[in-house]
């Protein structure tokens, strides 16, 4: 009887330890997809490229990547938990689907702690690189 006592005492004390950490695995769920932001600009998109890198500097953003001929930059700034932005500028459709040289789709999206953020967060920085485009 005492070898199945300790058998018993020692298969509770696994359950113990190991059944919390079973149980949390499957309350884990994968992030979302970032959705982005976007809006229409009457700008050309080397404008937009220029303000944006301007803007987020001030903010104190370090700028990981800016590449005019893709019409990309990602910026990333070391506050907890961490923050990360992404910017896709393209010239906008004009008419016939023809590029538009004097405007400029602007999709921004972000990430907090490698989580996606909601539009509505972004919306703020897009409002500001608008009022600085329209000066």
């Amino acid at each position: 009887m005492r070898r199945s006592g300790v058998t018993r005492a020692a298969l509770l004390a696994l359950g113990l330890i190991l059944g919390p950490g079973l149980g949390l695995g499957g309350c884990a769920t994968p992030p979302s997809p970032a959705v982005p932001a976007t809006r229409t600009l009457a700008v050309a998109p080397a404008s937009v490229l220029e303000a944006s890198l301007s803007m987020l500097m001030e903010r104190g953003y370090v700028i990981r990547h800016a590449d005019a001929e893709l019409g990309r930059l990602e910026a990333v700034i070391a506050r907890w938990p961490g923050y990360r932005v992404q910017l896709d500028i393209e010239a906008a459709d004009g008419v016939n689907g023809e590029a538009n040289v004097g405007r400029s789709r602007l999709a921004m999206t972000a990430w907090r702690g490698g989580r996606p953020l909601p539009p509505s967060l972004v919306e703020p920085l897009l409002t500001e690189l608008s009022v600085r485009l329209d000066r």
